[in-house]
């Protein structure tokens, strides 16, 4: 991935961290986002998250879909 592809996939996490109200709602607690995405990397191999992240993946799609609003 050249320094480019790389500069506007970070810009669009950010975007996505942003969209999802997490920013405002943990008062922009980086620590906190960071351990909650260890966590969540480190739940993503195992078998029995699959229903779990099958749902969290249908509710994303919907909110960038613009088929779901945000809480």
């Amino acid at each position: 991935m050249n320094r480019r592809e790389r500069t506007r996939q970070l810009i669009e996490l950010g975007g996505l961290v942003k969209k999802s109200g997490f920013i405002e709602e943990s008062k922009d607690d980086r620590a906190l986002l960071l351990g909650l995405l260890l966590s969540v990397t480190r739940n993503l191999m195992h078998p029995q998250n699959a229903g779990l992240f099958n749902a969290w993946r249908e509710e994303g799609s919907a909110v960038l879909n613009n088929k779901k609003k945000l809480p």
